[in-house]
């Protein structure tokens, strides 16, 4: 946490530690939440997942932009999704575990999906004709469709992508 901390210029506290387990073809879909917007610290203890962030505030000059990189408990790095992202991944190997610090709490009543194929919020990583979804995301609207999507979290200044 030391180096982490050097990076973002500032301690971070994390709230919660979240463990998902998902097998290949699995691929997330853009989430987020539009209260209690979390920032996150991602890394993969077993097999490995493309994981991709995009920028869904409005007014910020990186709007639609997004950063993806191919995580693994091989390769052991690691990516700071910063408050007010969408965050995706798509699962690369037979099996994956993936563990999450977050700055605040799971809250379901604020948590948004984006749909996987969102024109205006591409984010290309490996691609296939039929990834398979959680139920949640099987009919999740478009960003445009979604007035609250855009609001503006708190700023996080002095975060910053980590690989």
């Amino acid at each position: 946490m030391a180096q982490f901390k050097a990076v973002n210029g500032r301690k971070i506290n994390f709230v919660q530690d979240n463990h998902y387990r998902s097998t290949k073809g699995v691929l997330r879909g853009l989430h987020c939440q539009i209260q209690q917007p979390q920032g996150k610290l991602v890394h993969i203890v077993v097999g490995g997942v493309f994981d991709v962030a995009v920028d869904i505030r409005k007014s910020s000059p990186t709007f639609g932009k997004w950063v993806g990189e191919i995580l693994s408990a091989d390769n052991k790095k690691q990516i700071w999704v910063l408050v007010g992202l969408a965050q995706d991944f798509d699962v690369l190997s037979d099996n994956a575990a993936r563990l999450d610090k977050t700055t605040d709490f799971w809250a379901p009543e604020y948590e948004r999906c984006i749909a996987w194929n969102d024109g205006s919020l591409v984010s290309t990583g490996p691609s296939r004709a039929s990834p398979c979804f959680p139920v949640k995301m099987r009919n999740a609207p478009r960003s445009k469709q979604q007035k609250d999507i855009h609001d503006e979290p708190l700023p996080d200044p002095h975060s910053r992508c980590m690989g």
